[in-house]
């Protein structure tokens, strides 16, 4: 009779050991597994969903890394970004300064040299001026580029009156306009109303216009005309001016491009880019329609907002 206690202390033994191997052997397998892909995190490895059960152990921290892994990488992919945008903005910064400061350099240097007239100085001290402006503009401009980027400048869209945005954005246009003879029209109803911060989207338009009236001939049209759709108000900014080709109009959105045929024209180039991104950032959009020397059409949709 004594053997039948004996017998089952040394089953119960048994199966404990059993268990005990076993729990052994997955906690080997856990920490290795874990080892692993902690490993593959630290190396800057994206862990994947592999189809583990969500009800075991394993499975319950496998799934918490793979979203931290996650999460990791799209902050690693959003510095990177961002240091690649810190290094072009400051290489742009280096290209576009070195003209103006080393023309400033060589007017400075022939009026030290003391033997020019009164009226070849002052022809060299008004480039120097103009240089300067020149300077002051695109350092401001690249103010603004870098704080519309880094989410900096808060654009606050808003049911607001298109027709005084277009009206403000016109009237700024006008002195550059007038020099050339060109008549700038605004075609727009007064109780239209969109969505959109007033002071930033009255800047994209007058950027946009600025650039149509340099690039029409004197004695020129610019229209504006602005219509409501079924989702967006449209602004349509048409030109009579010598038109973009095809091959150039996926470049004119870039910073600083500027078109060849213009570069005696005053402008650094970053007017359409800062347009585009003031209007994307209103949930709204840019188009460009235009043939070589048949002029050009800009349109702005803003949303109608509900």
């Amino acid at each position: 009779m004594m053997m039948i206690p004996a017998l089952c202390l040394a089953i119960v033994a048994a199966c404990m050991w059993r268990r005990m191997r076993a729990l052994r052997r997955g906690i080997y397998t856990f920490t290795e597994k874990l080892e692993e892909s902690l490993d593959a995190m630290a190396d800057g490895e994206e862990l994947e969903e592999c189809g583990i059960p969500e009800d075991t152990l394993w499975g319950k921290v496998h799934g918490k890394l793979v979203k931290t892994s996650h999460m990791w990488h799209q902050k690693n992919e959003q510095n990177n970004r961002e240091k690649r945008q810190i290094k072009e903005l400051i290489s742009d910064l280096s290209h576009q300064t070195r003209t103006p400061i080393a023309n400033m350099k060589l007017y400075l240097e022939m009026l030290q040299a003391g033997d020019l007239d009164t009226e070849k100085a002052g022809e060299f001290l008004a480039k120097i001026e103009g240089q300067t402006e020149k300077l002051d503009f695109l350092l401001r401009s690249m103010v603004k580029m870098s704080r519309l980027e880094a989410g900096i400048i808060e654009i606050r869209s808003q049911k607001n009156c298109i027709y005084e945005t277009l009206v403000q954005a016109a009237g700024a246009a006008v002195p550059a306009a007038e020099k050339k003879g060109i008549r700038i029209c605004v075609d727009c109803e007064e109780h239209i109303e969109a969505d959109h911060d007033r002071k930033w989207t009255g800047e994209a338009i007058y950027n946009i216009l600025d650039n149509a009236v340099k690039y029409t001939r004197s004695g020129g049209t610019v229209q504006i005309r602005a219509a409501v759709q079924e989702f967006f108000t449209k602004i349509s900014i048409s030109d009579n001016g010598k038109g973009i080709a095809r091959e150039r109009q996926a470049l004119i959105f870039q910073r600083f491009y500027r078109e060849p045929e213009v570069h005696e024209e005053e402008g650094v180039g970053v007017g359409l880019y800062l347009a585009r991104e003031i209007i994307t950032r209103q949930k709204g959009y840019i188009e460009v329609r235009s043939e070589e020397g048949e002029g050009a059409e800009f349109c702005v949709y803003l949303p109608n907002g509900k």
